[in-house]
């Protein structure tokens, strides 16, 4: 197996020998559990721009990345976070997005996906109103509807800005709903992966926050398929699942604890919409399939060393997670450079990618390790690193 040398914590260079890739098990949908992968979208390299504020896409190789993602058994969650919304991502790059996939998902039987509508065409400020969020939610949900999308409700900035009280939520959360064609799936963004969410729900205390999330989903439980909460925490996680009306789903948006969440416990389990869905969307479906034959130990030998990559790839600063999802798309030869929207790809140290390297690896991700040491080491060259 190829060698690379690659920094260590401690700034040396220590020689790493990469493993052979698994080869992970597979198996036709339906899987036990819905799991949904937050896609990234692949940037144009070769556009003219200013690549720190605009937002030029490679439609082609964005389409064909959620190809992958169907033909392995997964659905996709489309422009939401892990596609840089709000980081690089507008609106208007957004609904070119959704409606491209939403075509794309047609030559493909059986592929699944809902897409994000939130409000983040308007700009917080203090002259916003609760009323003026309610419009943006009507504009971005009537939009994804015309294209034949399902909605994923996603946490809007705007709201956290204007609103004054829990009842701020309450009612605008129970107008969207009251509107929808169809279920859609809530979308709880915790503060560690956007600051300006802090508070969300009209409470900093995530418990009591909680509360008014339950009580407008069991006001409008016939209009809400399930909930995705990202806090980062399994305890949460679960208290909130086993208060959900009946027929509701809980995704776990838990990039820290997804394996025990979704293989469950006596009173339930998580479904999945994940970000790290789409670096290791392999070992997914792989797991997902051992679970359609009941075989725990299986899906547990294949998750448990997906988590301490998902764990590094989601660390502090966590809304930076997305160049490590890119990064693998690139050492797996899904586009060919590393360059993001925004220039994200400087978000995270030489240091970093190299642990991440490692990770990879040692979960078996790494699908062809030539190219993945060969891309590497341009990398690291880039870094000074020879």
């Amino acid at each position: 197996m190829p060698t690379i040398s690659l920094p260590n914590a401690s700034g040396r260079v220590e020689v790493f020998t990469t493993s052979v890739p698994r080869d992970f098990p597979k198996a036709t949908p339906p899987f036990p559990r819905v799991a949904l992968a937050a896609a990234h979208v692949v940037a144009d390299p070769l556009a003219e721009q200013d690549p720190w504020l605009d937002a030029k896409v490679d439609w082609d190789r964005t389409i064909a990345f959620r190809k992958y993602l169907w033909s392995l058994g997964l659905g996709v969650a489309e422009a939401m976070d892990t596609a840089q919304r709000g980081m690089g991502l507008d609106w208007t790059a957004a609904q070119e997005l959704i409606r491209r996939s939403l075509d794309a998902m047609k030559d493909v039987p059986g592929a699944v996906m809902a897409s994000g509508a939130g409000t983040d065409h308007l700009a917080p400020g203090p002259d916003v109103t609760v009323d003026d969020v309610i419009r943006a939610y009507e504009e971005q949900c009537e939009a994804v509807e015309k294209m034949g999308g399902r909605i994923i409700l996603m946490a809007s900035r705007a709201l956290a800005k204007a609103a004054r009280s829990p009842a701020d939520y309450e009612r605008v959360y129970n107008r969207i709903l009251g509107q929808v064609k169809q279920p859609v799936i809530i979308h709880w963004l915790g503060e560690m992966f956007d600051p300006a969410l802090e508070g969300y729900w009209g409470n900093h205390d995530h418990m009591a926050a909680m509360e008014t999330a339950l009580a407008v989903i069991h006001a409008n439980a016939a209009k809400v398929d399930g909930v995705k909460i990202s806090l980062l925490d399994d305890r949460k996680e679960i208290a909130m699942r086993r208060r959900l009306p009946k027929g509701v789903r809980m995704y776990t948006g838990d990039d820290f604890n997804y394996a025990e969440l979704i293989a469950g416990d006596e009173h339930g389990y998580s479904d999945a919409l994940l970000g790290i869905f789409d670096p290791i969307a392999p070992a997914v479906g792989g797991a997902l399939a051992s679970l359609q034959r009941n075989d725990l130990t299986t899906f547990h030998d294949i998750l448990a060393p997906t988590v301490p990559l998902s764990r590094h790839i989601f660390r502090a600063p966590t809304r930076f997670y997305k160049t490590g999802v890119v990064f693998m798309a690139w050492l797996n030869g899904h586009q060919e450079h590393f360059v993001m929207v925004g220039g994200q790809q400087s978000a995270r140290s030489i240091q970093h990618f190299s642990e991440l390297f490692r990770l990879a690896d040692k979960a078996g991700l790494l699908r062809d390790p030539d190219m993945a040491v060969s891309r590497m080491r341009s990398l690291l060259a880039v870094h000074g690193v020879a």
